[in-house]
C-alpha cells in the first residue's frame, strides 16, 4: 500500500479492530447471525503473543505465533479468548495457522496452570502430578476468526481436511479443524449493528464490484470519519482514497466526492490487469500442462502460476485434459 503518507495496511486494520464495539460486532455477525452475544463492555485486551516452547523426548523447540488482535471476554472468573487474524491474500495454509494459534493458546494456559499447581504441590495422586493438572482443572475456550480482505474470491482451504490427501477409507477417522472465515467481498449476508463496521464492509464490497451507483445511493448524503476512509482505502488498495481521507479537514468525509477518482483508479487497474492476464495465459499454458502431466494438483498449479484454480481448469479443458 503506497500513498503520499506511507501507511501499513496491517497496522491500520489492527488499530481498527482494537475498538471493543467493532470487535464484538464482528464476532456477533460471524458467529451468531448478528445476535448480541458478545458485549463490548465484557472485552479487555489480551496478549497477542502465543509463542511457546515445545518439549518432547528430551528435545526442545520454540514455536512463534502472534495473532493480530486478541480479546478476553470475562464472565466472572470464567472467560473466553477471542482471536482475530487479518489476511489480505489467499493463504493455502490458513486452517493450519488458525489451528496452531488455538493450540498454542491452550498450551499457554495449560503451562500456566501446571506451573501454579507445581508451586502449590498439592496433588491427590501421581496421575495429577504427571500431567500437572488436577482433575477439576479446565482450560478456557479459544475462538478465532480470519477476515479475508482480498478482491479475488477465496479459493484456498476452509478446514484442515481440505489440506490433506486422505485415502477414502480413512476419511471417517481423520479429525478435522474448520476455521471461521469472513470474506469482505462476499459479506452481504452478515448482520452488522455497528455503523463503522457496516460502512467499511459495504463500501469495500461495492468498490470490488465496481458498483459505484450503490455507494452513491447509500452514502450520497452521509458523512463518516476520515479514519474509515483510510481503512477502506487500505483494504481496497486505493491510494487515492487514502490520500483524500488524510487530507480531509475536520476529520469527516463524504464518499461521493471520492467516487470519480476511484472509478478512474480502478479502470486503470483493470486495463493493466487485463493486459498482464493476456500475456500470462500465453506464456504459462505450456507450464500448466507440464505440471498437470507430472501429477501436480490444480491448487498447487494455481499457486505456482499465481492464477485461480478455475483458470487452470479452463486451460486444461481447452487442451482436452
Amino acid at each position: 500500500m503506497t500513498a503520499k503518507t506511507k501507511i501499513k495496511t496491517d497496522t491500520v486494520l489492527k488499530d481498527f479492530w482494537r475498538d471493543n464495539a467493532r470487535f464484538a460486532d464482528l464476532f456477533n455477525a460471524a458467529l451468531f447471525q448478528g445476535k448480541t452475544v458478545i458485549h463490548p463492555d465484557e472485552l479487555e485486551e489480551s496478549d497477542t503473543d502465543f509463542s511457546s516452547i515445545l518439549r518432547w523426548n528430551g528435545h526442545m523447540e520454540t514455536v512463534r505465533k502472534i495473532l493480530d488482535v486478541v480479546k478476553k471476554r470475562a464472565h466472572g472468573i470464567d472467560f473466553v479468548i477471542l482471536g482475530l487474524e487479518n489476511q489480505q491474500r489467499v493463504h493455502f495454509g490458513m486452517p493450519l495457522r488458525i489451528m496452531l494459534g488455538d493450540a498454542l493458546g491452550y498450551l499457554k494456559e495449560y503451562q500456566e496452570i501446571a506451573k501454579k499447581n507445581k508451586a502449590q504441590g498439592d496433588w491427590d495422586d501421581s496421575d495429577e502430578f504427571l500431567s500437572g493438572l488436577r482433575r477439576e482443572d479446565r482450560l478456557h475456550p479459544m475462538v478465532s476468526i480470519c477476515v479475508y480482505y482480498g478482491e479475488r474470491a477465496w479459493d484456498g482451504p476452509y478446514s484442515l481436511v481440505d489440506m490433506l490427501k486422505i485415502p477414502e477409507e480413512l476419511r471417517p477417522v481423520v479429525n478435522d479443524y474448520r476455521m471461521h472465515l469472513i470474506q469482505v467481498r462476499e459479506s452481504e449476508e452478515l448482520v452488522f449493528r455497528n455503523g463503522d463496521v457496516q460502512t467499511v464492509f459495504e463500501i469495500s464490497r461495492n468498490i470490488y464490484k465496481r458498483d459505484y451507483k450503490k455507494i452513491e445511493e447509500v452514502y450520497q448524503d452521509k458523512e463518516f470519519s476520515s479514519e474509515l476512509g483510510v481503512v477502506i482505502g487500505a483494504i481496497t488498495d486505493s491510494p487515492e482514497l487514502v490520500n483524500q481521507a488524510l487530507e480531509r479537514k475536520g476529520g469527516r468525509m463524504n464518499m461521493c466526492t471520492a467516487l470519480e477518482e476511484l472509478k478512474k483508479e480502478y479502470e486503470a487497474k483493470g486495463e493493466i490487469k487485463g493486459e498482464i492476464k493476456g500475456e500470462i495465459k500465453g506464456e504459462i499454458k505450456g507450464r500448466i500442462l507440464t505440471y498437470y502431466e507430472f501429477g501436480v494438483s490444480l491448487e498447487e498449479i494455481a499457486k505456482k502460476m499465481e492464477i485461480t484454480v478455475k483458470e487452470v481448469e479452463k486451460v486444461l479443458e481447452q487442451n482436452g485434459k
